[in-house]
């Protein structure tokens, strides 16, 4: 008998390890009744393509479901359930067709509404050998699901670009030192995820910008992207850019140069709900294209949590931007002291989150107003009414 036992633990270790399954998101049942079809068998496989990531969260109840199921044996059942999670109750569950008896593959599109709170949406799967795979995705629904979002699942990225060496223009002191000073109180205070892009070409600044736009976000997700360096305005195009490592003087297409239309569409079209650009160059104020600078909206808002003041402001579709001039010429500042910009900047950072533990918009922009160069604030792309940016004080 202990012979027997023995040699099932070494077959069934051998199956699972090579199944390699997310242990998140996968799970694995094997019916041992028949040993012959279970070892000659593997477990069908779940690729969610609608919700990808394993947790998520939406304001309405209602989501789409998009998933292929394949089998190297055929399919026997396919059912799909959903549960409270706090409680584990089965609130609805459905079996999905299986219209030919060989089938080996699936497709299967629904849509869901689901409840307020949050909602384990489970996929299980047998194939015609007895063995079993399931799938889950956790789907928070509603203000007080956001709200928890807001303490356990939400992240806050930093994509900071900065050039004071260039092979064709005049060498600036002060943006690589404003730029890894506003990184690291970024991810010490605020517990950022921060990058620095140091001196990059145009290619490497668009390559970059398209590594962050397929990365996967939550929806209380923020991105922060900072330039700083040279910029540059053409009167003949109309036209801001911000000048990169090997832009060229002479360059009457000013092909070589990144042009404020290209970025403005770029980073309006990043799936992140929530960014907010700034930019310490001159001419930077030509990002928008109306040349305008706009009033901040009303910031009044009242929350008895941190969390609930969090779920507010980003309630709404974020697209801002902030700039250290309008159509002008900005100072680069003191070697080793910033520029009056990123100065200002970091002082808001560093001292204007106030007591609840978080700086918005309204706050930073009090620092930068007393500049003597005027700032331009705005919103661009698909920013919506009432939307806002939030630096979240780490640990609260």
């Amino acid at each position: 008998m202990q012979r027997i036992f023995l040699i099932l633990i070494v077959h069934a270790s051998i199956f699972c390890h090579a199944q390699n399954f997310n242990a998140k998101s996968n799970t694995l049942s094997l019916d041992y009744s028949d040993l012959k079809a279970t070892f000659s068998s593997t477990a069908p496989k779940i690729e969610w393509k609608s919700p990808v990531n394993q947790t998520v969260f939406i304001k309405e109840g209602s989501i789409a479901l998009d998933l292929t199921i394949v089998s190297k044996t055929p399919l026997k059942s396919v059912r799909l359930v959903v549960r409270d999670k706090s409680t584990g109750e089965e609130k609805a569950s459905t079996n999905i067709p299986i219209t030919d008896e060989k089938k080996l593959s699936l497709q299967v599109n629904k849509n869901l509404t689901l409840t307020d709170g949050v909602n384990e949406v489970i996929l299980i799967v047998e194939n015609r050998d007895g063995l079993k795979a399931s799938s889950t995705r956790d789907v928070h629904v509603g203000a007080t699901a956001l709200a928890d979002a807001a303490k356990l699942s939400r992240k806050d990225y930093a994509l900071i670009f900065a050039t004071d060496k260039y092979d064709n223009w005049k060498a600036l002191v002060n943006p690589i030192y404003d730029a890894r000073t506003i990184a690291g109180d970024l991810q010490k205070t605020y517990g950022f995820n921060t990058e620095v892009v140091e001196n990059p070409t145009q290619s490497q600044i668009l390559d970059k910008l398209r590594e962050y736009a397929e990365k996967k976000y939550s929806e209380l997700d923020q991105l922060f992207v900072f330039f700083a360096g040279h910029g540059f305005y053409d009167d003949t195009f109309k036209e801001g850019f911000v000048v990169s490592r090997e832009s060229l003087p002479d360059d009457p297409g000013r092909n070589s140069y990144l042009r404020h239309s290209v970025l403005r569409s770029t980073i309006n079209n990043n799936p992140c709900d929530h960014i907010f650009l700034v930019m310490d160059v001159c001419f930077g104020g030509t990002f928008d294209d109306n040349l305008g600078s706009r009033a901040l909206d009303d910031d009044s808002y009242r929350a008895p949590s941190q969390s609930e003041i969090i779920t507010r402001k980003l309630k709404f579709k974020t697209r801002k931007y902030l700039t250290s001039g309008g159509k002008e010429y900005v100072s680069d500042g003191i070697a080793g002291r910033h520029s009056p910009f990123a100065s200002k900047f970091i002082d808001a950072l560093e001292k204007g989150m106030g007591g609840d533990g978080i700086l918005t918009l309204s706050e930073v922009m009090t620092y930068v107003e007393t500049l003597k160069t005027a700032p331009q604030f705005g919103k661009f792309g698909s920013d919506q009414l009432g939307s806002d940016f939030v630096f979240v004080v780490k640990g609260n």
